[in-house]
């Protein structure tokens, strides 16, 4: 019982704490910076709280579903925070934190599991399947993303019709993004979620699972829009660029989830499902999160 309220309700009580707190200090007219700091801190609790409903979720439905939730709802707070971030003009902020997510978790998370994943067991071994089937699909999505860029910058007579390849290729992405999901569904390579022998012993309904979720979701939209009116006046106050609020802070509040599942997968020798989670939000936000930016 201590270890669950340590390692979940705690983490849960936080997030929900943290963004009333976020939502007063917003009406009240309090400090932007104040307002920015603890909505960070409500994002990123929020997200692991909405991972934990996540996986509770998995003991009622099947592994394939189950993995595609993970993926799909663990880029929820980018997605939330670049929506706003787009209505309130700062487009460097929502093109900075989709480059900054999927770096995060390609670079910087990935990097980190291995290192204490290999620290902790020495050298580590996992099937090439599935990284090779998600680095593909990988490359395909950032060279959909390049092309708009490449046109318009290297002034070919395309250059002229951005706002249609941009369209296009965000066509393009979601299409392989549903066909990846009907492939996994199948029992394909591209989304696995994490063993349940891999997961502590967890006791919810599931109706308090989708509770959970759903409230986790509501906070995380209000929470998102109080993160993106902060987030200008704190970026003008501390003298930050809209290129290093999204790369950096957004990128790592956002993706919390992945940051310590990730690592900890890997340090308990689990390094396929690390490269399977960390990989998988990467490529969710390049197949999906941008396109519907888009």
């Amino acid at each position: 019982m201590r270890a669950l309220l340590k390692n979940e309700w705690t983490l849960i009580v936080v997030a929900f704490i943290a963004s009333i707190l976020t939502g007063v200090l917003t009406l009240a007219g309090a400090s932007p910076a104040l307002a920015f700091l603890i909505s960070a801190v409500a994002l990123a609790t929020l997200a692991t709280a909405v991972g934990q409903a996540t996986e509770q979720l998995g003991n009622y439905l099947g592994p394939g579903v189950t993995g595609i939730l993970q993926a799909s709802i663990a880029s929820l707070p980018e997605l939330l925070v670049s929506f706003f971030a787009l209505q309130a003009g700062l487009v460097r902020v929502a093109q900075s934190a989709i480059v900054g997510s999927i770096l995060a978790n390609t670079l910087l998370v990935m990097g980190l599991a291995f290192v204490f994943g290999g620290w902790k067991n020495g050298n580590q071994r996992f099937p090439s399947e599935r990284p090779r089937a998600i680095v593909i699909m990988m490359v395909l999505a950032v060279s959909a993303l390049a092309v708009p860029t490449l046109a318009n910058i290297i002034h070919t007579p395309a250059g002229a019709h951005e706002e249609e390849l941009s369209i296009a290729s965000a066509l393009v992405l979601l299409l392989v993004f549903v066909g990846s999901i009907a492939f996994s569904l199948r029992g394909g390579a591209f989304v696995e979620t994490v063993a349940p022998a891999d997961l502590e012993e967890k006791g919810w309904s599931l109706a308090r699972a989708i509770s959970i979720l759903i409230l986790a979701g509501v906070f995380t939209a209000f929470v998102s829009d109080w993160f993106v009116q902060a987030l200008e006046p704190t970026i003008t106050s501390w003298h930050i660029s809209q290129a290093f609020a999204g790369l950096v802070i957004v990128a790592i509040a956002g993706n919390a989830v992945e940051n310590v599942v990730g690592i900890q997968l890997a340090i308990k020798n689990k390094v396929d499902y690390a490269i399977s989670i960390v990989m998988n939000s990467s490529l969710e936000v390049a197949l999906a999160v941008t396109p519907i930016l888009v």
